[in-house]
């Protein structure tokens, strides 16, 4: 039905597609303004709707400069508060939305922010915390601030070359503006990707000549987590359990859990999902509950027994190589 429905809705797509197209060309034509900064930014972000790993990429990153002074700044997809904010001792997840909430519990170190105003958030953090480099969390469509550096994110098996527009398909941005990134990250590969995959899917994406493209898939812990106790995957095997998600895309974690020959039941929601109490009720019967990261954090307190798996970004050494010199060339 949803499938059918999307094809009926081609002509919508068609407008939105226009509507990009013309965004983007009074950008490049100077009409609408972009402005650059002082502190080096960098944009992580996607051509489609959710589902690349944007905060597993972050979260990449963080750890990758944490001898630097690093703040991440995001728009709070979701929260329930209003203009820019910093996260602290006492911010929630209504406050700051999940995946920035997420960032701060992970990463009490790092200074985490939101605004959907970037330029007003990158002026406050510059007036304030001063930091090293500047995270734009999911702001490759906010032309509005010009990054120093740009990390495009397509997922394998759904990559932005074959995707067509909302509604009838995911992309939000044009095809044509991945030229502006400068490195392009196929994730969620196959952890045994061929290197004549990776060449085919490069010939397809053709890159421009200042752009590398690079490969990664998901890694995920050997143990679930509830942040008091970890307990081996294993242990689910002897356990009735539930696996809630309110994320994009599921299937690699299904299909994870699968592999390690887990039986569950599967209580799948939309991206960003705010549990009501009745769907919590659901999940009562369940000697344990599973979760995704982000979800945990809408869940925590709420459910009994609830753990999350980690998942995070695995690059081949020549990648996260190059990867590692691009970001730190930025500072």
């Amino acid at each position: 039905m949803l499938q059918l429905l999307r094809k009926i809705a081609f002509p919508f797509s068609l407008i939105y597609a226009l509507v990009v197209f013309i965004r983007n060309r009074l950008f490049d034509m100077g009409i609408f303004k972009s402005k650059t900064y002082r502190t080096p930014t960098i944009c992580i972000g996607n051509l489609s709707v959710g589902g690349t790993g944007k905060t597993p990429m972050i979260e990449y990153l963080v750890r990758l400069l944490e001898k630097r002074s690093i703040a991440v700044l995001s728009r709070g997809y979701k929260r329930k508060s209003k203009g820019f904010l910093f996260a602290g001792p006492n911010s929630s997840v209504e406050d700051l939305g999940d995946e920035p909430f997420q960032l701060h519990k992970k990463f009490p170190n790092i200074t985490v922010a939101v605004d959907g105003d970037r330029q007003n958030g990158i002026q406050q953090l510059e007036s304030t915390t001063k930091p090293d480099m500047i995270l734009l969390d999911d702001a490759f469509q906010h032309r509005r601030v010009k990054s120093k550096f740009s990390i495009l994110l397509t997922a394998h098996g759904n990559l932005f070359v074959d995707d067509w527009y909302l509604p009838t398909g995911d992309l939000r941005d044009s095809k044509m503006e991945a030229k502006r990134a400068d490195l392009i990250v196929v994730t969620k590969c196959p952890a045994d990707i061929s290197n004549e995959e990776k060449n085919s899917i490069t010939r397809s994406i053709d890159p421009k000549t200042h752009q590398k493209v690079l490969f990664a898939s998901l890694t995920y812990a050997e143990k679930i987590n509830n942040g008091a106790e970890q307990i081996g995957l294993n242990a689910l095997r002897e356990r009735k359990f539930a696996l809630v998600t309110g994320i994009a895309s599921p299937e690699p974690l299904v299909t994870h859990l699968e592999s390690q020959g887990l039986q569950f039941d599967h209580f799948e929601f939309g991206d960003h999902h705010y549990f009501s109490a009745d769907e919590i009720e659901k999940f009562a019967n369940f000697e344990t509950v599973l979760t995704t990261e982000k979800d945990y954090v809408r869940l925590e307190g709420r459910v009994e027994n609830l753990y999350y798996l980690e998942v995070a970004h695995n690059f081949g050494d020549e990648d996260r190589e190059v990867l590692k010199q691009a970001i730190l060339a930025q500072i």
